[in-house]
């Protein structure tokens, strides 16, 4: 019974972040910026903690990569339209860059709706690496600390979207979970 527990530890996290995104509406919408920061640091541990988990415990599974996509998708959805809601004016002075990176984001997974009719999962490092940057860079950005490294987000994000769009533009099979790059593609296209 405690093994089964263990075995879906990662996507009871993964459900918990998806539980959190109306509470951080709910903060946005009654004008609590510090509260909603905090608890967006919470849910950013939870995305962390899931996949640490699911390796860990050896429980990494397709729906657990899904769920982790869903997590993803409602928590970054609900940060744009919270940023939106407490600090419009910083949206539009940096709007540039946040329409990048919400391009970057939607477009990929748009790609990968119309070839494979379901939500792709790839969890490339680059990915990976511009989720950091632009969770940190949110942060720094709408606390007033730093404004330069939504640039720096930015510019990692669109690499990023990039990828994602040529893996499943590339992939001669059905790909939709957990592929690192588009070096892995290539190398198992030119081996087939």
């Amino acid at each position: 019974m405690l093994n089964s527990f263990y075995q879906h530890l990662p996507n009871i996290v993964s459900f918990i972040r998806i539980l959190m995104t109306p509470l951080l509406l709910y903060l946005a919408i009654e004008q609590q910026a510090m509260i909603f920061i905090a608890v967006l640091l919470f849910t950013v541990l939870t995305d962390v903690l899931d996949g640490y988990l699911a390796r860990q415990l050896n429980a990494v599974s397709e729906i657990g990569s899904q769920l982790d996509s869903w997590g993803d998708f409602f928590v970054y959805s609900t940060m744009a339209i919270a940023a939106w809601l407490l600090w419009p004016d910083i949206i539009l002075r940096e709007k540039l860059y946040i329409i990048i990176i919400i391009f970057s984001f939607t477009i990929p997974v748009l790609t990968g709706l119309l070839k494979y009719r379901k939500l792709t999962s790839y969890h490339t490092i680059g990915v990976k690496i511009a989720v950091g940057i632009t969770i940190l860079s949110y942060i720094l950005l709408f606390t007033g600390i730093l404004s330069w490294p939504i640039k720096v987000a930015a510019v990692c994000c669109l690499y990023a979207g990039i990828e994602e769009i040529l893996i499943t533009l590339m992939s001669k099979e059905k790909k939709t979970v957990d592929v690192k790059s588009i070096w892995h593609v290539l190398k198992e296209n030119r081996s087939k």
